[in-house]
């Protein structure tokens, strides 16, 4: 493979993964500590029941919305931020490319802070180890983003299988602490949370990550393997996280599982987990703002942004910053669906269902109705009191479909095509 991972250009047939690469990379990616904390805010919300039925919603949602983004990239071996430049234009894209990239590094130097400070607070270390900590696993996470596609492969077939194994043994420790699940149905929620914000936070939990999971999934060899890869991953994957999280705040009144596991005894397996956790995600985190970062400054050294981004979230994280961002990144979710919208209604409406080739293709600096549809878009998800990001979808599609409907929309070379 080409070792930039064609970070400005399509991916070749020659080039392309089976369901098992592609199933074990996204799992891997959406295996995540702060979606057990999303859940651990539901199991105090919602009785069992509820809960079952809360979690398959959302992470149904979600899934949909990354699956049909799959479909997409895997069609035209496109990411996200390359599809961009279809509906935003040459220029235009940078808009997306900096909000795509920014919540990844944001969320890098978030990681790369957890990672640190659990780990001294689970062996005993001294709190002056938290330092030296951040700054060897910034640097340490980037590397099978560095290998690129088959670095994060190699990384994610190993602990995925490990971290699946963990969380069933905690699992059933859990149950069998609980009473089975006649004590689990008889546990009552302690807080309350309507339905509407629940399947919010779920989708909230990893729509960027949904809207970014285009760089693998455009690896997949058929449009099929890479819809049934994210499906499995944002549905089943995504959904695991949120109801491990839920369970250990129902049983343990502890939503990480690493916190769980501690309680449950199991103090070798939950460093272990801890690692294979936020590593596989981080490494994964990194790529997609090398990806984004790339596409913003049109060079393909991928590796050397690679780098860079990993230096920029460990300083974040020893500065403490990471702390300060969460809030603003959590906000900037809210921006991100409108992307993926716009980028299904220009594939569907605007290319028919086929994009040209990148290289051959002259395009405009600005896509103005993908940009006024993405405006509106954003605005409506800002604005909803109910599901932001699904409204924000939404309103994106509908939007940029209706102004492509507009007597100019097609008669000026400055607006869509050239």
């Amino acid at each position: 493979m080409e070792p930039s991972d064609y970070p400005l250009s399509e991916v070749p047939e020659t080039d392309r993964k089976g369901l098992l690469s592609t199933s074990v990379l996204l799992l891997g990616f959406t295996f995540f500590t702060a979606t057990m904390w999303a859940g651990g805010t539901l199991g105090k919300a919602f009785s069992f029941g509820e809960l079952m039925l809360v979690i398959m919603l959302g992470n149904l949602l979600l899934g949909i919305y990354a699956a049909a983004l799959a479909y997409i990239a895997c069609k035209s071996g496109l990411n996200s931020v390359l599809m961009g430049r279809f509906c935003f234009g040459e220029i235009g894209s940078k808009l997306s490319d900096f909000i795509l990239g920014f919540t990844q590094i944001g969320w890098y130097a978030w990681g790369t802070a957890t990672v640190s400070t659990v780990l001294v607070k689970t062996t005993g270390l001294p709190a002056s180890f938290e330092t030296p900590l951040m700054i060897g696993f910034g640097m340490a996470f980037c590397i099978t983003a560095m290998i690129g596609y088959r670095g994060l492969d190699w990384l994610s077939r190993l602990a995925v299988p490990s971290m699946m194994l963990f969380i069933l043994i905690s699992l059933y420790t859990g149950m069998i602490d609980i009473g089975g699940f006649g004590g689990l149905m008889m546990q009552s929620p302690t807080e309350s949370l309507s339905w509407a914000a629940a399947v919010t936070m779920i989708i909230g939990t990893f729509v960027s990550g949904g809207t970014q999971a285009t760089n693998w999934s455009r690896f997949a060899k058929t449009p099929k393997i890479a819809v049934i890869a994210t499906l499995a991953a944002f549905f089943f994957g995504n959904g695991l996280m949120v109801l491990t999280g839920a369970l250990g705040t129902m049983i343990y009144q502890q939503a990480d599982i690493v916190d769980v596991m501690i309680a449950q005894g199991f103090v070798v397996l939950a460093v272990l987990m801890l690692l294979m956790n936020i590593w596989t995600t981080q490494d994964n985190t990194i790529y997609n703002f090398a990806v984004a970062g790339c596409n913003l400054l049109r060079t393909d050294k991928r590796r050397l942004v690679t780098v860079v981004g990993a230096a920029i979230g460990t300083v974040l994280a020893v500065g403490g910053m990471y702390n300060l961002l969460i809030p603003f990144l959590i906000l900037l979710g809210t921006f991100i669906p409108p992307i993926g919208g716009v980028i299904m209604a220009d594939f569907c409406f605007n290319h028919k269902g086929n994009y040209p080739k990148l290289a051959t293709q002259p395009l405009p600096a600005f896509n103005w109705l993908g940009l006024a549809a993405y405006g509106i878009g954003s605005l409506a998800a800002y604005s909803s009191p109910i599901l932001p990001p699904v409204v924000g979808v939404l309103v994106a599609v509908i939007s940029y479909t209706a102004l492509l409907r507009l007597p100019f929309a097609n008669s000026s070379p400055d607006i869509v095509k050239s």
